[in-house]
């Protein structure tokens, strides 16, 4: 590991989203150390996402929801993604993802295989996403899903079948990237 000096911190916005200035040097390829440099770091803790998948059904279960940084950006503001959420202090996110499901789906799993981890946007923040292939327990009843009224949650399931979302994924359909990297991962391992 090269070298890194913190010559100072601070934190600018603590609120859901908290954002953290530091001054620093670090190791360049050389051995020397770079001249002093300003970074900020987007801190909002580390987040969970699932690829779904009912066997009986063989459909894919996803969640589409209002996002509204897509929608200032002339996006759709509504996403077809995976059920995903935020890891609390302290909890497993294996646990976490449990219960995402259970309150944006209703479905209660059967299995749960960790497929990977990996930074959004290493640049500016230090979330990681614990990605999870997920396939529902068909002996458990559907519970009502939807998200948590508590969080403002408003969440519509999609259903779609291995080639429905094989074509949205190549039209360009899904905008977010955790489900973009999940479906690539499960077509690889179908081919």
């Amino acid at each position: 590991m090269k070298r890194v000096e913190i010559l100072s911190q601070r934190r600018l916005v603590d609120a859901f989203f908290k954002l953290d200035e530091a001054e620093l040097r670090h190791e360049r390829t050389d051995g020397s150390m770079s001249a002093p440099m300003r970074r900020l770091n987007l801190e909002r803790g580390n987040g969970v996402a699932a690829l779904v998948y009912h066997p009986q059904r063989a459909r894919l279960i996803f969640v589409r929801q209002f996002r509204y940084p897509t929608y200032l950006h002339s996006g759709p503001g509504w996403l077809v993604e995976l059920p995903a959420g935020m890891v609390d202090r302290d909890e497993d996110p294996a646990d976490t993802m449990r219960r995402e499901i259970s309150e944006e789906t209703g479905y209660r799993l059967r299995d749960l295989k960790r497929i990977a981890q990996f930074y959004l946007s290493p640049g500016g923040s230090s979330e990681q996403i614990y990605l999870y292939y997920a396939e529902i327990d068909p002996d458990h009843p559907r519970g009502t899903g939807g998200g948590l009224a508590e969080e403002q949650e408003d969440i519509e399931l999609v259903e779609l079948s291995l080639s429905e979302a094989w074509r949205m994924l190549d039209a360009g359909e899904f905008a977010d990237a955790k489900t973009i990297i999940a479906l690539q991962w499960m077509r690889a391992r179908r081919s």
